[in-house]
């Protein structure tokens, strides 16, 4: 049995599909040798170098010949989900050029190897959808049915990082093959974690005039699991008049506000206002006093106006795919701050599971840490990814949050990568 399978990572990131690779492999014992990787953002190339030193990392594969690449066994690859333009034409892309995706076909057409694992976002599923039955989008369509005529049985499944031991909200599309039969990507047994089982204890904790003033309103038991937005109301909410952030607020002033936060979603305002229905309207005083009734209302809600907690401000129409604020309508009062207003969005607990980390919202994303709160160490960062606490990872951690946001998780590609080592092991055998 040849037990030594080369392979080439394009769209590496930092090497998460790699490293998945490596890990089914060598669950078989198999040994492995990437024969060629590519990538182009500086700052992941240095992590490859970090972790792959004596490797040669090449630039841009749209700029590379697939004759130049060494013969390979598997092709891995996170290949972006450009947005696919179908304006004009009935069939969606009918080619795929002008996509990366291109650059992975025709890099499979060239060297024919064994077998592929690609990963990408849930939205490539429905991407391009003509009908709202239709199980998946012209997009997905067309990548599965040019896998399938360069002569791949090809399977594919979404997946869910928080059943494969890792404590992160995170679905994604897979996307696998070989040329002698399809993969099965069913029956995976399902292991769950929470971020306890990944935090660090006894980092230094943050310090700002808003992380105070939170600590002054709420114990660190009371902000676990708790979001920090005031367009959205519940139990788990904190808002910034909770904690008095643009100044004080009257019991009636908070009762006020957290009535305003239900009703204005109610498609009943955009009727009365004849527009179309948006997530959240200003209010007129005449529609709010329709279900708040108080002697001073008009100098609350101007004196919410006037600490900023409230928008004075005409309701918005819809303008081709934009809104823009409609003067001909009378002014209302609106909640101001949405879910990134904040330092902080989210305190997450140590029962919780992380929600989808992406590049921009990993630093408002914070945990607790003896008696203060912090952000997320890059070192977290990897394990809610299912990187070994080895994987050298020496980058700022603001660059170090958005390779992180854009990388994959790596046991989910493990146990991926072990259904197509399955078939690959098989033939083997029948071979000896």
């Amino acid at each position: 049995m040849n037990n030594h399978i080369r392979f080439i990572d394009l769209f590496a990131g930092i090497g998460g599909i790699r490293k998945g690779f490596e890990i089914a492999c060598a669950k078989k014992g198999l040994t492995t040798e990437c024969v060629f990787t590519s990538e182009i953002k500086p700052y992941a190339i240095e992590v490859l170098k970090q972790n792959h030193p004596n490797e040669e990392i090449h630039g841009d594969i749209t700029q590379i010949e697939a004759e130049d690449i060494p013969d390979f066994d598997f092709l891995l690859g996170g290949f972006p989900c450009q947005a696919f333009s179908s304006a004009g034409k009935r069939l969606g892309f009918s080619d795929t050029r002008g996509t990366l995706f291109f650059d992975v076909e025709r890099i499979l057409k060239e060297k024919k190897p064994y077998g592929f694992v690609l990963e990408n976002v849930e939205g490539l599923v429905n991407h391009d959808r003509e009908n709202p039955k239709d199980k998946i989008g012209r997009t997905l369509t067309t990548i599965l049915e040019h896998l399938e005529a360069l002569g791949y049985k090809v399977s594919w499944r979404v997946l869910n990082a928080k059943y494969f031991g890792i404590p992160q909200e995170r679905k994604r599309i897979y996307i696998v093959g070989t040329i002698r039969d399809y993969p099965d990507l069913s029956s995976f047994k399902h292991t769950v974690k929470t971020l306890g089982d990944v935090l660090e204890n006894g980092l230094e904790t943050e310090h700002s005039k808003f992380i105070d003033n939170l600590l002054a309103y709420y114990s660190i038991d009371e902000l676990e699991g708790k979001s920090i937005k005031d367009k959205r109301g519940g139990d788990n909410n904190i808002h910034s008049w909770d904690i008095e952030m643009k100044g004080p607020v009257s019991p009636d002033q908070r009762k006020l506000l957290n009535t305003m936060i239900k009703e204005r979603r109610k498609k009943k305002w955009a009727e009365e206002y004849r527009i179309d229905w948006m997530d959240g309207m200003p209010l007129t005083i005449h529609q709010i006093r329709t279900f708040f009734e108080h002697p001073e209302l008009e100098e609350m809600l101007n004196d919410l106006v006037q600490k900023k907690y409230l928008r004075y401000e005409h309701p918005k129409k819809k303008v081709g795919n934009r809104r823009e604020h409609d003067t001909t309508l009378p002014k209302g009062y609106n909640i101001v701050a949405g879910k990134m207003s904040f330092e902080i969005s989210k305190i997450m607990g140590k029962k919780d599971i992380a929600p989808t980390l992406v590049a921009m919202d990993m630093q408002h994303l914070y945990v607790t840490d003896g008696d203060g709160v912090r952000t997320l160490s890059l070192r977290e960062g990897l394990r809610l990814f299912g990187y070994p606490d080895d994987y050298k990872f020496d980058v700022e951690k603001s660059l170090g949050y958005d390779l992180l946001g854009n990388t994959v998780v790596v046991p989910v590609i493990a146990e991926v990568a072990g259904r197509i080592l399955d078939i690959y092991c098989k033939e083997e055998d029948r071979n000896l």
